[in-house]
């Protein structure tokens, strides 16, 4: 990373994929250090069809990018579900992040849940609130983003993790 990019920063964006809400997360390095951007979530509409919300999460995901222009993007993996019928539709959901990020020229960095939990929380069966309580703590927020919020800057954080090209580390 050139010496002016380093000043600049490198901006990470984390995505939670839901098929009604899906979390977003946005961080940025600058020097040795990580600073929150923003964070949130886009809901979709129950009444509209599933192609509809399909759209919506797509629209929604290329506005963040389009905002807040981050350069790679970290997106977690399908959580497999008891249900086949929910998996299949969260899958859905993140095909169309995917598409979303990969048509603004991101590079996209993928991990389980239980990677993500790893390396925020340091136990991969962590729970939500440790997620929250973390993720809090990591980037020095005055209060909880919501539990996709959340989970969202978790996956920027652990992309941050193990993208060398930025020299990122979360220290703890």
């Amino acid at each position: 990373m050139s010496a002016a990019a380093e000043r600049k920063g490198c901006r990470i964006l984390g995505l939670d994929p839901g098929s009604r809400s899906t979390g977003y997360g946005v961080i940025e390095k600058q020097g040795d250090r990580l600073l929150y951007v923003t964070c949130g979530v886009i809901k979709v509409s129950d009444k509209e069809s599933f192609s509809e919300r399909l759209k919506e999460i797509h629209d929604g995901v290329c506005e963040v990018i389009d905002h807040h222009r981050p350069s790679v993007a970290g997106v977690e993996d399908v959580f497999v579900s008891v249900n086949p019928r929910s998996a299949l539709k969260l899958g859905h959901a993140r095909g169309v992040i995917i598409l979303a990020a990969m048509q603004h020229g991101l590079d996209i960095h993928e991990y389980t849940p239980r990677v993500v939990k790893q390396t925020v929380v340091g136990y991969g069966q962590a729970d939500k609130s440790q997620v929250q309580h973390m993720v809090r703590a990591l980037l020095n927020l005055s209060g909880y983003p919501s539990p996709d919020a959340a989970d969202a800057l978790a996956v920027a954080l652990c992309t941050a993790n193990f993208l060398s090209s930025c020299n990122l580390q979360v220290n703890r």
